[in-house]
């Protein structure tokens, strides 16, 4: 009972972050599955159990207005293709050698969207420009098959390519890859289904990571409407570089660090964050203010 109560919390966890800031269901829920000692078929459980908490994240950032369904679709249906060729055919071969390279590379584009939010806030210059589908197409394929692979990679690889290219709101493209996760998952499920059958699945492990995730679903979704927008993509991108320095260079001192500098840009983004609401705040009372008073 202890050790459900502790994947039931642990799913409420991962799902809260993950539906605030679009990645780390599938890493997290799969390294607390493998710590506890079970097999490869961690991955299996862990997208069973998100068939159900993207479902209630999807509805939940649509209802928050965070969805923009033509991305949706395009990167969802591309990323559904490449869980299932992940979860069947590919799943046997080792990505051990693929993984230091995507680490490096995401940890680029952490370090990008970081700093670009923190010091810049949110880029303007192409809010709002449609995004091609021959990006999309080939992003979701390729999350797609990492997510199925590794049991987590659809948020850490779309999540920073679309904060990236500067042409969404971070809330929308939290929203967007959070809803685009549920064909994922249904795809990932059916492709180890298919290969796999049920072996090494624990149904009541699956709900109790349901359980867990249903409940923050929600409360995720509306905490990422009310973060501004600047602080949101600092949070994000330092969460990218977090996780790939890990990877990369596994080093205790570096985590200290990595957390410290976490922890300053934030602290920045929020004091920019404030300098920008009082400038905006104050000069368009005073306009409006009549003379004498």
């Amino acid at each position: 009972m202890r050790t459900l109560i502790l994947l039931a919390l642990a799913g409420l966890g991962a799902q809260l972050v993950d539906g605030s800031l679009g990645m780390a269901y599938g890493v997290t829920s799969t390294t607390l599955l493998l710590a506890l000692g079970t097999n490869p078929a961690a991955s299996a459980t862990v997208h069973l159990a998100e068939i159900g908490t993207t479902l209630m994240s999807g509805a939940a950032h649509w209802r928050f207005g965070n969805v923009d369904w033509k991305v949706v679709t395009r990167l969802g249906v591309p990323g559904a293709v490449g869980a299932f060729l992940g979860a069947t055919v590919l799943s046997r071969l080792s990505t051990d050698v693929a993984k230091p390279v995507m680490s490096l590379i995401l940890l680029g584009l952490g370090v990008y969207v970081m700093a670009r939010f923190t010091f810049r806030g949110l880029p303007k210059d192409r809010l709002g420009q449609p995004l091609r589908r021959r990006f999309l197409a080939p992003l979701g394929l390729l999350a797609g098959f990492l997510d199925a692979t590794g049991g987590g990679g659809w948020g850490p690889v779309g999540t920073p390519a679309l904060l990236a290219g500067g042409r969404m709101e971070p809330r929308k493209v939290i929203g967007s890859i959070d809803t685009s996760e549920f064909l994922v998952a249904v795809a990932a499920s059916l492709g180890f289904l298919f290969s796999l059958g049920s072996q090494g699945i624990d149904v009541v492990w699956v709900a109790a990571f349901l359980l867990g995730g249903l409940v923050a679903a929600p409360i995720a979704a509306w905490l990422v409407r009310l973060l501004p927008p600047r602080v949101l993509g600092s949070a994000v991108g330092a969460v990218i570089v977090v996780t790939n320095a890990r990877t990369l260079l596994p080093n205790d001192m570096l985590y200290v660090a990595l957390y410290g500098l976490w922890a300053a840009a934030l602290a920045y983004s929020v004091r920019a964050h404030l300098k920008e609401r009082k400038a905006a705040g104050t000069e368009p009372v005073d306009e409006r203010q009549p003379v004498g008073t």
